[in-house]
């Protein structure tokens, strides 16, 4: 796979009226086996308050193409944002002579079956747009959490950020395809940092901008929002005097919002088949998970329930088709603990000849797309939150992720949280402050031993997903119950 990237050119370059199925009917590349063009147009608007003080109000816009075609068996790609008819077929050559050059040191010979003809559309779930809120009054209301978290004089930082994206896409293709995709997606992240002497803590809203959705302006709800701050501000606080995690080997207990980062490291990355097959090993690493494993290794408990799942509504990586126009549809990757399917688009899937997903993602118009995580849940399980502390003669429960470090291969990891509550005798009795826990990825998923039920269940994500060369950033959402691991060793920062 040969990639051809040009530079962004100035804003001005782009014809507002430029129309995809008009430019791939005058391409004229008559030995291309297929040709497709995938059009992104990106608005994002950045709104940061530190300390009541405004910080940034940035607005960036992004429109351009990317044409792929498909020679002699290989793929080849070319971008441009210069939307004129005459660079589309500029752009196209570029494309073709990728290809074949390609095609002299190819691994696999693919075919027009990697990218069959689909027409359809999908529009993010919302009930305000944009426009429903002002910039002065999204600004006001920043100002108003940052003042709202401020809840002691020993609060020393307060923030309130929110990213606001709309992408418009479309791709057509030469047999047929035609599909047009709508998102509008909101990302914030409000946080306090606490000080007293040397002790200093910080507290977010689920992590660092974890929360986010495709959803619209009704996400701002003034009320809700406030009463969350004030929670955070005074849980910041409530860490200066908090005790140290100990260190020891217990249950272990965590929220969805760590769990986030849980699936997203030991399940999501280690299932990439571009990555099991070594195309990542140079930048972003391998997986410990083999070809051979899928549909034989017993990834974890038989609680283990994990699906790949771009339907769910309002969830922050949902689509209807990926980026080479292949319907979006739920898949289980493990069930009952058994690991069955792979994290591969449509060419890692002829390559490995192991089940995939439609998972194949651009971050933008001058990216090819690769092998992506979107929506990696873990299904809901039969136990309430009540039952599964009660439960518990020893243990610590931890929220929201701090740090994270894990090998190349996705296997041996160690992660820290925000905030820890201990367990005894069923009950919470104190707050932990430093909680870390390390594990190993099958050891750690075979210790599943309680699954909590829907009402449990919450989603979250991150805009901040990093692989291929060129780097692609990509958002992925992740949704899980509480989770009860056994005989996990935990550990305090002191």
């Amino acid at each position: 796979m040969t990639i051809a990237l040009e530079r962004s050119a100035p804003e001005t370059q782009t014809n507002h009226k430029f129309d995809p199925k008009t430019a791939l009917e005058q391409i004229n590349l008559p030995l291309a086996t297929w040709i497709g063009l995938r059009e992104v147009k990106e608005t994002n608007i950045t709104r940061y308050v530190r300390d009541r003080i405004p910080q940034s109000n940035g607005r960036s816009r992004s429109h351009g193409v990317m044409i792929e075609v498909l020679v002699d068996g290989q793929f080849g790609y070319a971008s441009t944002n210069r939307l004129d008819l005459a660079n589309m077929q500029r752009t196209a050559d570029r494309a073709y002579a990728q290809a074949k050059a390609a095609a002299q040191w190819s691994v696999h010979h693919f075919t027009i079956a990697q990218r069959p003809k689909a027409i359809g559309q999908y529009i993010s779930p919302l009930i305000k747009p944009i426009e429903a809120i002002a910039p002065k009054d999204l600004n006001d209301l920043l100002i108003e959490i940052c003042q709202t978290l401020k809840v002691s004089d020993r609060i020393v930082k307060t923030s309130a950020y929110a990213v606001i994206t709309e992408i418009e896409t479309r791709f057509v293709s030469t047999n047929g395809s035609d599909i047009y995709q709508k998102f509008l997606m909101i990302a914030t992240d409000y946080a306090a940092t606490a000080q007293d002497g040397a002790i200093i803590q910080r507290r977010g809203d689920n992590g660092q901008l974890a929360r986010c959705n495709q959803i619209g302006m009704e996400v701002f709800a003034r009320d809700v929002i406030l009463e969350r701050a004030k929670v955070i501000g005074e849980q910041a606080v409530e860490l200066l005097t908090a005790a140290e995690c100990p260190t020891t080997t217990t249950d272990l207990v965590l929220a969805p919002d760590q769990m986030l980062l849980q699936i997203h490291e030991s399940i999501g990355h280690p299932l990439e088949i571009d990555r099991i097959l070594g195309d990542e090993r140079n930048y972003a690493g391998g997986s410990f998970v083999k070809l051979a494993d899928f549909g034989t290794m017993q990834y974890g408990s038989p609680l283990m329930n994990v699906t790949f799942d771009p339907t769910v509504a309002g969830e922050f990586a949902s689509y209807g088709f990926d980026d080479v126009g292949i319907p979006a549809t739920k898949e289980y990757l493990i069930k009952e603990g058994k690991l069955l399917r792979g994290l591969g688009s449509v060419e890692s899937q002829a390559r490995s000849q192991i089940a995939g997903v439609a998972n194949a993602r651009a971050t933008s118009w001058n990216r090819p797309a690769i092998d992506r995580m979107a929506n990696i849940n873990l299904e809901a399980g039969e136990h309430s939150f009540d039952e599964i502390i009660g439960n518990i003669e020893h243990g610590v429960y931890m929220e929201s992720n701090r740090s994270w470090s894990i090998d190349d291969y996705r296997n041996k990891f160690q992660f820290g949280c925000e905030y820890a509550k201990l367990i005894e005798n069923g009950k919470f009795t104190k707050t932990l402050r430093n909680p870390n826990y390390r594990g190993i990825t099958n050891q750690f998923w075979s210790s599943l031993t309680k699954v909590g039920d829907r009402p449990t269940v919450e989603a979250y994500g991150s805009p901040f997903c990093g692989k291929g060369e060129p780097n692609q950033v990509i958002r992925v959402g992740h949704a899980s119950p509480v989770c009860l691991f056994s005989n996990i060793e935990v550990f305090g920062g002191a």
